[in-house]
Formats: C-alpha cells, sequence, structure tokens
C-alpha cells in the first residue's frame, strides 16, 4: 500500500537521522557549555571590564562610546542573548544602538560558530578574523550613511545585577545551560530529520531551482540552496549539523561550503537574530538588507579572488 511504504520510508529518515543528530548536539555542547562558563567567570572577576577600554580607539571610529566595549566582547564570545541583555541599559540612541547590533549580529559566539564552519570546510581563523572584519566595516560603513539627527533614545532598561556570589553566577549558568542543550536537541534533531525527509522524497532538487535565481544574485552555488536557507532561519551553531553531514557524505564540494560559508559569516540566522534586536527596537529594515547586501559583496569578492 502507498500509504504504508511512505509510513516507512518516513520512519526510514527518522532512524537514519537520530543517531547523526545526537552525536551533533554532544559535539556542540561540548564546545558551548565550558565557553559560557568561562565568560560568566571572566565577567564575575571583572577581566571583561578591564579589557574593554583597549577597544574604545576603534569603537570611536564607529561613533560608539568606550562603555559599548563590554558589549562587543561579549558578543565575541557569546551568544546573541547576552549583548541583546546589556545595549538597552547603556543609554545609547537608536542610531547607535542600530551600528552596535549590526557590529553584534556579525562577531558573535565566535568560537562555536568557527568551529561549525571549519568543520564544513573553512578555515577555523580565517572565518573568524573575517566576521570582526566585517562586522567593523559594516558598522563604520553605517556610521557614515546613517542619518546623524531624528533619532530617539533608547527605551531604558534597568542595569544587570551583578552577581552577589559564585554560587548565584553557577546557578544562572546552569539554568541557561539546561535551555540551551534542550534547545539544541530540539533544533538540531528537527533539522537533521527534515533533511533526511527532503532528500528521501526527493524535494532538495524542486527547492534548488525555486531559489536559484536567489543564489545566482548572491554569488552562490545552486548546491546551497538548502543550506543557504536552513543557516539563514536558524544559524550556523544549529544549520552547521546540517552542512556537516552534506560535507561528511561528498554532497557538497569543499569549494562550494567554502563559498557558502562566507555568506553566512556575515548573514546567518535571519529570522531569530533579527526578533530579538527587533524585541529591544532595532529597526529591522536596518539589519536583513544590510547584512544580504554585504554578504553577496563578500562572496562575489571572495569569487573574484584566485583560489588558494
Amino acid at each position: 500500500m502507498p500509504m504504508h511504504r511512505t509510513a516507512e520510508r518516513i520512519l526510514r529518515c527518522i532512524r537514519e537521522a537520530l543517531p547523526k543528530s545526537w552525536r551533533t548536539c554532544l559535539w556542540l555542547l561540548k564546545i558551548i557549555l565550558p565557553i559560557s562558563l568561562l565568560v560568566r567567570i571572566l565577567q564575575y572577576s571583572g577581566l571583561l571590564a578591564q579589557v574593554s577600554p583597549l577597544l574604545e580607539p576603534a569603537l570611536s571610529l564607529i561613533g560608539l562610546p568606550g562603555e559599548t566595549a563590554i558589549v562587543v566582547i561579549t558578543s565575541i564570545f557569546c551568544p546573541l542573548y547576552a549583548p541583546v541583555a546589556i545595549i538597552p541599559s547603556l543609554g545609547l540612541d537608536l542610531r547607535q544602538a542600530t551600528i552596535l547590533s549590526l557590529l553584534c549580529l556579525v562577531a558573535h559566539n565566535l568560537i562555536v560558530e568557527s568551529t561549525v564552519q571549519k568543520r564544513t570546510g573553512s578555515g577555523f581563523w580565517e572565518m573568524t578574523l573575517l566576521r570582526i572584519g566585517m562586522a567593523f566595516l559594516i558598522a563604520f560603513v553605517l556610521h557614515l550613511v546613517m542619518p546623524r539627527s531624528g533619532w530617539s533614545d533608547m527605551a531604558q532598561a534597568s542595569p544587570l545585577a551583578a552577581d552577589s556570589s559564585l554560587w548565584q553566577l553557577l546557578s544562572v549558568w546552569l539554568i541557561s545551560s539546561l535551555r540551551v542543550t534542550l534547545t539544541i536537541v530540539v533544533i538540531v534533531t528537527g533539522l537533521m530529520i527534515l533533511h533526511f525527509l527532503l532528500r528521501e522524497f526527493p524535494l532538495m532538487t524542486a527547492l534548488a531551482r525555486l531559489l536559484s535565481p536567489l543564489m545566482q544574485a548572491l554569488g552562490l552555488p545552486r548546491s546551497t540552496a538548502f543550506l543557504w536557507m536552513v543557516g539563514n532561519l536558524v544559524g550556523l551553531a544549529y544549520g552547521g549539523a546540517i552542512m556537516i553531514e552534506e560535507a561528511r557524505q561528498g554532497k557538497l564540494s569543499r569549494a562550494d561550503a567554502n563559498l557558502l560559508n562566507y555568506h553566512l559569516a556575515v548573514s546567518h540566522s535571519l529570522l531569530e537574530d533579527t526578533l530579538i534586536f527587533v524585541a529591544i527596537g532595532i529597526p529591522a529594515l536596518w539589519i536583513i538588507p544590510t547584512r544580504l547586501l554585504f554578504a553577496a559583496a563578500t562572496v562575489w569578492i571572495r569569487r573574484a579572488l584566485p583560489n588558494k
């Protein structure tokens, strides 16, 4: 019976996807959890606050006050929820907050996400330096082109209270880690199952054909259409599981994966990342077109360079 046969194929996809998703989840958690604990300990010790003044000269070039350095440093090592929690308490106007938000959107969680990109065909330091460089370039360009007047102040949030004890810090870290763990398991498992289903039925060819004009405009191969969609919906840390699997099976060439990584270095997780910044008042129309435009330019420039 056709329905019986379809159910068997779906169950087979789930059985094949689960072991791969669990392995990827464990690999991600072994990176994410120690780094998040280390950053919280550095914040508690006051070392991050001591490093912040080193960034003040660079921040002045992009129209940001020195106190935003703590946001930049936190962003580089942490997911975006950490800088989003700090930005409303800094007393910035909406123009400054938008520039700072774009900087964080490009350069965040770099150890985890550059490690994912390394597993899919790009160099760790290549991606890390690219993202930091593009973050400051985008912020600098925005500082030049955004109107200087007519911006309202952001609504003030209460400054984050410092942890009064190491035990409180560890408790907060444990609760947030449990939330992150559950999120990773649910998203990575769901994506892996979806990936196997699209390949089984098969829908990837139709998806690639549908997105082909967009891929061409962005300078990306048609073979990256599904992975581009995954990366821009859920991001590198979660979507990287699918990219790793494609690269492992040889279904995505190293050259194509590298080009896609150049795009995703600048523009990824356009859905979730945009929404969390819109929630604190940042205009989406400054976020999405800016990231896509600079991501496309990055890919086209990379294509014009001689291959290594």
